[in-house]
């Protein structure tokens, strides 16, 4: 085997191995570099609340129960449009992207009421304003963690997917074909 064939071997064989290393000294320099962003807390509180989000689904009947409650609030987190086209009766529209903890606190108040979250993935049609999202990215779930790292921890979120004219969904507002 010639020389420069075995110093080929070892640089692509120390690349392989050191890689991950360097990938995740890139990572740590990564999030350091800005302390506002925190991927690794948002994975370990995601891993954290698999088990409760998992006791906290419940079907439409009990969805509708629970709303009946004084102090619950059923929250949309679509955007704003979409909420304007369609949404549950009763439900308030604060979009996912406005989550601030000031906003959160002034729109839900108190921390310990009962929050039901559903999203366009809990309806069947497919059609706007409740076109489906990819599984893995249904607004329910970022809707979920983010609500319990902000403090409220009395969620439920609607389980199963059900049509936009099925009378106990309370759906108001025209689907655009």
């Amino acid at each position: 085997m010639k020389t420069s064939t075995i110093w080929t071997s070892v640089a692509i064989l120390s690349t392989l191995v050191f890689q991950p290393t360097i990938a995740q000294a890139h990572q740590a320099t990564k999030t350091a570099s800005n302390p506002q962003v925190d991927y690794a807390s948002f994975l370990k509180l995601t891993e954290q609340l698999s088990s409760y989000r998992q006791g906290r689904l419940i079907n439409l009947d009990q969805f509708n129960k629970l709303a009946q409650k004084d102090d619950a609030v059923i929250l949309d987190t679509r955007s704003e449009a979409a909420f304007q086209q369609g949404h549950i009766s009763g439900a308030i529209n604060i979009p996912f992207s406005d989550f601030t903890e000031e906003k959160l606190e002034m729109l839900l108040g108190d921390k310990s009421r009962p929050i039901l979250i559903y999203c366009n993935n809990n309806f069947r049609d497919n059609i706007p304003p409740v076109a489906l999202k990819r599984a893995p990215l249904a607004l329910n779930i970022p809707t979920f963690i983010n609500l319990y790292g902000y403090g409220y921890e009395n969620i439920y979120e609607l389980d199963g997917a059900v049509h936009i004219a099925d009378p106990r969904a309370g759906w108001i507002g025209k689907p655009t074909l």
